[in-house]
């Protein structure tokens, strides 16, 4: 039987979950703007960094179509998709400080460290303010190994909300189902909805009237808190208000969650409920941590035994590890891809108005001091972003630039996100979108 205090503590790591650290917002909405397009935008984050030579194929050596070349084994499950794909190499996080992770600011675009909270937003947050908005306008996953995952059901280490101020992962899918579509569950996930539905209810009043006591310098902090409880518990009401919606969309629970043989089985339905939060329209923002942003994980349901900081040690091409695992991400790339695909939306699908930025938050290797940091990106966002090519940049622009070309195609009118003069004068040859990229 649960503890209070244990109760309690699971309470907190779920609220924080949901609205990170700086938790008195108003963001959520139901209802998208008008005239809005329906755009959505994925992260996923593969860490130990991503080696170029695992994505480029063989030959090409300056920018062109991708129709005449073969992709290489690692990446090869996306052949079929070739012409939704851009791959990018040639921008740089030098700024960052990667080493073993450029953490926060692997997505913010500026220094980070382990332990080291973030010093402003990052893009992923600011590109859902930007989207149409959504009831949880922003999702973050994340994938490690069983042991962490049980251990450790939320972190935070690649997302934030400004500075200061993280937004957790979920990492154990039982809870993040819960959160989701507990409303509209039967049996033991119902009663467990309910009852911790209530428990949150109570805490927010008590927490409300207890606040009342504190001193005037301490209220303002315990109000954030309070309103916090506030947001999570508004959010389970309006995820119940359209529980008709929400039954197409959600996933079969199997023993995967309960039972999971590998660290896999839970990446799997992380992933499955991450879709489903997307094509319900639960969400318009995903970002999936693979690793989650630091120097752990494992795959020993790819049949690799090695796991964590060793993986990062290794060569990446050619190395038939290396191969799995980012075959395993192709894959994942694909299931996400043919899902918006099955779903119609406008004149098109899903897929048509979105856009998958598949990177690394460690630029192209561990111990890297982020000269390089290739990317990939699937989809063209309605028409935003070219596809079916290969571009080759000279190292002088920052991945900032890659960020504020997704905010101009959200509708952004910014030349250049996270970097003032003084930082871009060193580090940035350019100003603006990247005009490689931008159709």
């Amino acid at each position: 039987m649960l503890s209070r205090r244990k109760m309690l503590q699971g309470i907190a790591a779920s609220t924080v979950a949901v609205f990170g650290n700086s938790m008195a917002t108003n963001r959520v909405d139901a209802s998208p703007k008008k005239d809005a397009a329906p755009k959505r935008i994925v992260f996923f984050m593969q860490n130990q960094g991503f080696d170029p030579k695992t994505c480029i194929p063989s030959g090409l050596r300056s920018s062109g179509s991708l129709a005449k070349t073969r992709l290489p084994e690692p990446i090869n499950a996306l052949e079929p998709y070739k012409e939704r794909l851009h791959i990018i190499n040639g921008l740089h996080g030098i700024h960052t400080s990667p080493s073993h992770s450029a953490f926060f600011g692997a997505l913010g675009g500026y220094r980070g460290s382990d332990g080291v909270p973030p010093s402003a937003s990052t893009i992923d947050y600011e590109l859902s303010k930007a989207l149409p908005q959504t009831l949880l306008p922003h999702l973050c996953i994340g994938m490690d190994s069983i042991e962490n995952m049980k251990t450790k059901p939320t972190i935070a280490t690649l997302s934030a909300s400004g500075a200061g101020q993280p937004i957790f992962m979920h990492s154990n899918p039982n809870h993040l189902y819960q959160m989701l579509y507990g409303g509209i569950s039967t049996g033991n996930i119902r009663r467990q909805h309910e009852a911790r539905s209530a428990v949150m209810n109570q805490v927010q009043r008590l927490a409300a009237t207890k606040g009342q006591s504190l001193p005037t310098s301490d209220q303002m902090r315990y109000g954030q808190y309070v309103q916090g409880f506030k947001e999570v518990n508004g959010l389970r009401d309006r995820l119940d208000a359209v529980a008709d919606h929400l039954r197409n969309f959600a996933p079969v629970v199997d023993e995967r969650y309960t039972r999971p043989e590998f660290e896999t089985d839970w990446h799997d339905v992380l992933l499955d409920l991450g879709i489903s939060a997307l094509t319900s329209g639960i969400t318009n923002t995903l970002t999936i941590g693979s690793g989650r942003g630091e120097i752990f994980g494992a795959w020993k349901g790819l049949g690799i035994d090695q796991q964590g900081h060793n993986l990062g040690h290794m060569d990446q091409p050619d190395n038939p590890i290396w191969v799995k695992i980012r075959q395993y991400n192709s894959r994942m790339l694909v299931r996400i891809m043919e899902k918006l695909e099955s779903v119609p939306e406008g004149s098109g699908t899903m897929m048509d108005n979105t856009l998958i930025v598949y990177t690394s938050n460690n630029a192209d290797k561990q111990h890297t001091n982020g000269a390089n940091w290739p990317v990939m990106l699937l989809g063209n966002l309605d028409g935003a972003f070219k596809t079916g090519c290969f571009t080759q940049l000279d190292g002088k622009r920052p991945i900032n630039s890659l960020y504020t070309s997704l905010l101009r195609a959200a509708g952004q009118n910014v030349d250049r996100f996270n970097m003032d003069d003084k930082a871009a004068k060193k580090f940035d040859s350019g100003i603006g979108p990247l005009k490689e990229v931008l159709v």
